[in-house]
């Protein structure tokens, strides 16, 4: 009777907490606060297991609270969000009229900068930003054109502490007889709310408005509207930056240090609870973590028992150089989600290793950061050191690879980081013509392809080798004519014959550019394949048009006065079907830095090193002539179009920034001897193939490169389109190709391009 009555009480206590778990559970948590209360412990916001009887070595539970405003529950951060953000819910489809950028067709896609107002002082950044819209090739200074506003009022710095900070925001911008509720407008922030909470509030309701904001919490990013950004500093490059190290850092995949961090620590508040637990993955070895509590003006005020031992050891190493020999970097969260040491880490192949929870990673729509990055977890601090090891070696490159690839097409300037952002806005818009998550995320990035072009990998020459396809077997020769027709022994009429009795010749298009009109087809020699005569308008940048009449992939460029032989052609048609991506060609040049001036220099002087293979003789795809028309700027070939020059330089300049990789110079037969020119003194077997050098003996040299201005104008363009770029993409090779089996000790007969032996 014992035991039964024992299991009965039993039951019914099993009953009693059952009803309290399903009807009870407010009076639970409640009874368990009293009781806790009553102990005097403390109620931890960590899990258990981050116990120091469990886990010895572990920050102490006071190291881990959490500072002022920082207690706030994840509905009142969203009620508080809300509140300011009335829309919350806003899609492309609900909060952006898309008829604005659909009345000129795909051209429609415009962004109006508001201008600044009188005595307006904007900070570096904005004013960096604002540079790029302006000089990109969306703007507009009319708008009634604009699909896209952006304000001329600084909205990076959002902290009311800042001297950066702009008062008075909703009062202004509602002064805007376009605002219409912040409707098709782009707001750019960097920095966001204040001490102590920190919080995501911009101070002014963006109301319809899509925003770019630096460290964006996943809560309040919606999703297909807004663009996450990179926190970038104001010291960040307009144009072009840095390369990043992988370059100087190949192998082996593994550096000196596995993992490192090298920061501030903050002693109480948001971003406190990771970075004052940092010390305890710090071995000195492989592993580097070092925080200082030397920041800010009362930092000795704040100082704990810690702080001083930390500080010796943090100057103890340099940043720089634990930059250059770490595999992994700790990106921490600080006060707010995002870091400069996101960015750093990207540059330096350092694989960034992410402690920051809840952040919308920089432009998440179209870029895989599980590639390039390690997201982990800021609860588990202890078990980062032992997931990176577990990394293999194939694994660590190919996530360095990626930092690297991903650096230099979106994030190494503020022009690539704001054209990033417009470029997947425009992808929204125009969704049926956008990019895919391939062309994102693989060399050479989004920004240098355009889907108006085409949205298939397959119609691009840098994704042939991935996707395992070859260009076609054919080309279309394009003929550059300035001199008008008066004899039929013109070269241009030896080099149609030559071009066209090419086995690979699909059609030649005569570029007719001359003031003279063109000659009725009956002037023209009969031809085995089309002829088709075009009007180049008059305009030097017209030789890379993009022309409907061009069928293949390759594009055969010639000047009129070009001198070839049909076994020349086929030679460097062939070779380029082995390199579709660069240009193949024979008249080499280079440039060179030229201290004294400290400008660029260019140069026709025979050397072992070349970086430019001129058009003038060059296979190259046609999709660079689409590039060459829509991507670079209309001031760019306004220069070409003005000094009708530098059109072949121009284009050796964007084929090298797509692929950073130089042109490939073909061998040529040494046929001719070269002629004396006071500036100019090329390689014998580049006379007659470029548009530097003199005539064929008896031709008249009326030529536009015969004045003396010539060169100099060639090396003014080589620094316009350096500034414009930003650095230098030109790439210097030695590598020549000859053609098979070339002056060797074999028959005749048995020698492909047996032509090519006459001296």
């Amino acid at each position: 009777m014992q035991a039964r009555k024992k299991y009965v009480l039993l039951g019914l206590c099993a009953c009693c907490w059952l009803l309290l778990f399903y009807w009870g559970g407010g009076v639970q948590v409640r009874l368990l606060k009293l009781l806790g209360q009553q102990r005097g412990d403390v109620v931890r916001p960590w899990p258990d297991w981050t116990d120091r009887v469990l886990l010895p070595g572990y920050a102490q539970l006071e190291e881990l609270q959490t500072g002022p405003g920082s207690a706030e529950s994840p509905r009142q951060r969203h009620q508080a969000w809300t509140g300011i953000y009335k829309d919350s819910r806003c899609r492309m489809e609900t909060c952006f009229d898309f008829t604005r950028c659909r009345r000129r067709g795909r051209d429609g896609f415009r962004v109006y900068v508001y201008p600044s107002e009188k005595g307006e002082r904007g900070s570096e950044s904005y004013r960096k930003i604002l540079t790029s819209i302006g000089e990109s090739r969306y703007y507009t200074t009319d708008p009634r054109e604009a699909c896209l506003f952006v304000l001329g009022i600084d909205t990076l710095d959002r902290d009311q502490l800042s001297g950066q900070f702009v008062p008075n925001l909703d009062d202004r911008i509602k002064g805007y007889p376009l605002w219409n509720e912040g409707r098709n407008h782009l707001i750019f922030n960097l920095y966001s709310g204040t001490w102590p909470n920190y919080t995501e509030d911009l101070g002014f309701n963006i109301g319809q408005a899509i925003l770019a904001k630096a460290s964006l919490n996943t809560e309040h990013f919606r999703p297909g509207f807004d663009v996450s950004i990179p926190l970038f500093s104001k010291d960040h490059p307009q144009k072009g930056g840095e390369r990043g190290w992988l370059v100087r850092n190949t192998v082996p995949p593994r550096r000196k240090y596995l993992l490192m961090f090298k920061g501030k620590r903050y002693l109480t508040g948001i971003g406190s609870d990771t970075r004052n637990a940092l010390h305890h993955i710090h071995n000195g070895k492989d592993i580097v973590s070092l925080t200082t509590c030397r920041h800010g003006k009362d930092w000795e005020k704040h100082k704990d028992a810690r702080c001083d031992h930390d500080n010796l050891e943090y100057e103890r190493f340099d940043y720089q150089e634990l930059l250059h020999n770490s595999t992994f970097c700790l990106v921490p969260r600080g006060r707010r989600l995002g870091s400069f040491r996101f960015l750093e880490s990207l540059q330096a192949a350092c694989i960034p290793v992410l402690l920051s929870n809840g952040w919308e990673l920089p432009f998440s729509d179209v870029i895989q950061w599980n590639q390039a990055v390690i997201e982990g977890d800021e609860r588990l601090l202890l078990q980062v050191p032992s997931t990176v090891h577990a990394v293999g070696n194939e694994r660590v490159l190919a996530l360095r690879q990626r930092t690297q690839m991903l650096w230099d097409a979106y994030f190494s300037s503020v022009d690539k980081i704001v054209l990033t952002t417009l470029e997947i806005i425009k992808d929204r818009v125009f969704s049926h013509v956008s990019r895919n998550k391939y062309m994102w995320n693989s060399l050479p990035g989004g920004l240098l392809v355009l889907p108006e072009y085409s949205t298939h990998l397959a119609h691009f020459p840098f994704y042939y080798l991935s996707l395992g396809v070859s260009p076609g077997q054919e080309f279309t020769a394009i003929i550059h004519a300035v001199s008008p027709l008066v004899s039929q022994s013109q070269p241009i009429m030896k080099l149609l014959q030559v071009v066209s009795k090419s086995k690979y010749c699909s059609q030649i298009i005569i570029l007719w550019n001359s003031e003279k009109p063109p000659p009725h087809r009956s002037k023209w020699p009969p031809m085995p394949v089309p002829l088709t005569v075009t009007d180049g308008r008059r305009k030097t940048s017209s030789r890379f048009l993009p022309n409907v009449a061009i069928e293949t992939e390759a594009v055969l460029s010639l000047d009129e006065d070009t001198v070839l032989l049909t076994s020349e052609v086929n030679f460097a048609f062939l070779v380029w079907v082995s390199f579709p991506e660069r240009i193949v060609g024979y008249p080499p040049r280079s440039h060179f830095w030229d201290p004294v001036k400290n400008a660029w220099g260019y140069t026709s002087k025979w050397t072992n090193e070349y970086s430019i293979v001129l058009t003038g003789a060059a296979f190259y795809h046609r999709y660079y002539h689409y590039l060459f028309s829509h991507y670079l700027p209309p001031s760019l070939r306004a220069l070409v179009d003005r000094t009708s020059n530098c059109e072949d330089i121009l284009m050796n300049f964007l084929v090298s920034a797509v692929t950073h990789l130089p042109p490939i110079k073909v061998a040529q037969r040494k046929q001719y001897k070269e002629l004396p020119s006071p500036q100019v003194r090329p390689h014998p077997s580049t006379v007659n193939l470029t548009n530097e050098l003199p005539s064929p003996q008896g031709t008249k040299m009326s030529a536009p490169w015969a004045n003396p201005e010539h060169f100099t104008q060639r090396q003014e363009c080589v620094n316009s389109f350096a500034s414009w770029f930003g650095y230098m993409p030109l790439v210097h090779s030695q590598f020549r190709l000859d053609p098979l089996l070339f002056k060797d000790q074999v028959s005749v007969l048995r020698k492909k391009y047996k032509d090519l032996e006459r001296a």
